[in-house]
């Protein structure tokens, strides 16, 4: 009888230590998929944003200093900064945001939402016209 509650015993321990180990490895991948990987893809748009900078273009740092872009090296960006034009070097990490890329970004989208709305119409004015 102490022999079948014994195996009963072991195989019920067995059986929980294999369920701790499926939620571990859920719980792994949810916090994967929830926090480094949308992280790393940040990442790399940020880097492409600040490998994309060209002289003209009006960045703002992290340290809310904002300028145009007058010369790019490698690692680092030489700005002008107010009418002034007093010229400061920082490195490419320290660029937050580039300007005017977000103003092109915008007009391109303004303008795609706006050809879609005009297609929307000439659509729904053939419709009227035909059922006339």
């Amino acid at each position: 009888m102490d022999f079948i509650l014994t195996t009963n015993n072991a195989l019920g321990a067995g059986g929980s230590s294999t369920s701790m180990i499926l939620i571990m490895v859920g719980m792994f991948a949810l916090m994967y998929f929830l926090t480094i990987r949308p992280q790393k893809k940040r990442q790399k748009e940020e880097e492409a944003m600040r490998n994309a900078v060209d002289v003209g273009d009006e960045i703002t740092t992290i340290g809310g200093i904002c300028g145009r872009v007058v010369t790019v090296k490698e690692n680092n960006l030489i700005i002008e900064t107010g009418s002034d034009r007093n010229k400061m070097q920082i490195t490419k990490w320290a660029v937050q945001m580039n300007n005017t890329a977000n103003e092109r970004l915008a007009a391109e989208r303004a303008a795609a939402k706006e050809a879609a709305e005009k297609a929307k119409a000439e659509k729904k004015n053939k419709k009227s016209s035909k059922e006339d």
